[in-house]
């Protein structure tokens, strides 16, 4: 491959749009994503999420699974009614029941699809399914028959696609679009294809498939291999026109292909990759934060194009080149992503204006209110701190956007710890709007405030994860705390921040402990009553 000799951005790489066929985005992150083990959303944080799907410009939202849960069922309803733009899909396996409630769950939405699928690879029809594939292909027709009595948009996945026999998936494909779906998925289920593999796939079924130009055929890849996004762009190669993907590539086991990732390896490589779509990659960063927000799963830290690190240069040599010219190790630009490359640096003087502007610049956007709980922790934080830095803010908002609206709050914690012990822990929580007061001694400070928390709050959750690290360097810096906690084989993860670990610890098994509540009742539960009022010490 030639390379450039005059300084090229990703703009002069993209090849001219009349050339370029159009590529539709279908984001999951709220079906798919959410299935990742201990990645449960509210109602109010899955309305939030997809309205800013809706702001970047993706063309499919799948917002849930409707027959799984009546909570399931008000998101896919509520979101269906909000959207102005994408189209919103709910998911639906070949039954009528599944089928019937996705229809009602959409029946309001401006561009209404029903996604639904069967299992065609031997192994899925044999011991899942356990039926012949004749059956199989029955129930093809019948499902995508029955959703077409609701909607014109329906799609149709092979489940296990790449594990199925050519012939039989060629046959599934051709009934399901005689039937009326008008998208045909093939996806990589359990992330077992190859690139090759995966562009061969299409090719052969487009072109042996009669009816195949009466449907858009898509994408969709999970990462058990870790090529999930490479497996993505070569099944585009092979005629796929849409892509299912996830923010920041959150999914069951391994994760989907990341939106991000996809996008701008389409916008990067526009040279080889001649295809559009239409997201606004500035909100890249944004969609990034606010959905590890919202599950408390962390990005990693060398994540592609939205990792702490994606644009961070700390070798001299990396160094030397960049102030040279930045194109010498970086193959697109910060602000394309929605990062910024200048630093305010934020400290106790800092204005409630500045504050606000920095946090545009790192991808927030807040409410008033929320905005000024966040300030107020700001200024907290900077008479505790010589230097705010940007990861400070970012734990700090994430902090506060996942504790939103929880019934449960820390108020107040002292802790005795020391070589002599006991340790012992005196914690006040705001219940419901109720203050209550417990003392109690552990195996250490932090056992002792988990033994507060559950004489407060009695419950059988198991502790399965317990994490610390700090935001930045120095002995001043923020702790971060994930806690996981499982109960009835149901698991979720949330986070705390604070320069003291120990409050950190705290506020993180609050959070999960009110996740958990939300999602073992899924509709607002009783008020809660304090187990102890008032224990004095």
């Amino acid at each position: 491959m030639a390379i450039p000799t005059q300084p090229q951005t990703s703009e002069d790489m993209q090849a001219p749009v009349s050339v370029r066929d159009r590529v539709v985005i279908f984001d999951t992150t709220l079906r798919d994503g959410e299935q990742s083990p201990g990645a449960s959303m509210t109602l109010d944080e899955k309305l939030e999420v997809a309205d800013l799907l809706d702001e970047m410009g993706v063309d499919i939202i799948e917002a849930g699974f409707p027959i799984a849960s009546e909570g399931d069922f008000e998101a896919v309803s509520a979101i269906a009614k909000r959207i102005k733009n994408a189209t919103v899909t709910g998911l639906a396996r070949a039954s009528f029941k599944d089928i019937d409630r996705a229809a009602e769950a959409l029946r309001f939405a401006r561009r209404p699809r029903i996604h639904t699928f069967v299992s065609t690879s031997p192994l899925h029809m044999k011991y899942k399914l356990q039926k012949e594939p004749e059956e199989v292909l029955a129930m093809v027709t019948a499902q995508v028959e029955r959703a077409r009595k609701f909607v014109e948009d329906v799609e149709w996945s092979a489940e296990d696609g790449t594990r199925t026999e050519m012939d039989f998936l060629c046959r599934c494909v051709e009934a399901a679009i005689k039937a009326g779906a008008t998208t045909i998925n093939i996806p990589d289920t359990v992330g077992y294809t190859v690139p090759e593999e995966y562009e061969a796939i299409f090719r052969n079924v487009r072109e042996r498939v009669p009816n195949a130009d009466k449907a858009i055929f898509s994408v969709h890849c999970h990462n058990d291999l870790g090529l999930a996004v490479a497996n993505t762009i070569a099944g585009v190669r092979g005629g796929a026109r849409q892509i299912e993907c996830t923010i920041n590539g959150i999914g069951e086991r391994a994760g989907n292909a990341a939106l991000e990732e996809v996008v701008m390896a389409l916008r990067t490589r526009a040279d080889i990759l001649p295809y559009r779509n239409k997201i606004d990659t500035t909100m890249l960063m944004r969609a990034s934060k606010l959905v590890s927000a919202v599950t408390s799963f962390p990005v990693q830290y060398n994540k592609a194009i939205v990792g702490r690190n994606a644009f961070a240069h700390e070798s001299g040599i990396h160094q030397d080149g960049m102030l040279k010219n930045a194109q010498t190790y970086e193959i697109m630009t910060p602000e394309s992503v929605g990062v910024s490359k200048t630093s305010l640096v934020m400290g106790k003087h800092s204005g409630s204006h500045a504050f606000k502007e920095k946090l545009k610049e790192l991808g927030y956007t807040l409410g008033d209110n929320a905005l000024k709980d966040a300030f107020k922790r700001f200024k907290d934080l900077a008479d505790r701190k010589k230097i705010v830095y940007d990861e400070d803010l970012e734990a700090l908002v994430d902090d506060e956007i996942g504790h939103a609206g929880e019934r449960i709050k820390v108020l107040a914690l002292s802790v005795i710890a020391g070589t002599t012990g006991p340790q012992s822990a005196t914690l006040t929580l705001d219940i419901d709007g109720k203050e209550a007061t417990h003392h109690s001694t552990g195996n250490g400070p932090v056992d002792a405030i988990f033994n507060c928390i559950h004489a407060l709050v009695p419950h059988a959750a198991v502790l399965e994860l317990y994490q610390v690290h700090a935001v930045t360097e120095g002995t001043d810096a923020q702790a971060e705390v994930s806690v996981r906690l499982q109960e009835e084989g149901k698991s979720v993860t949330a986070k705390g921040a604070d320069p003291d670990t120990l409050v950190a610890s705290a506020r993180a098994y609050i959070a999960a402990l009110n996740k958990l509540m939300v999602k073992r009742l899924k509709t607002r539960p009783e008020a809660i009553e304090p187990n102890v009022r008032a224990v004095t010490p």
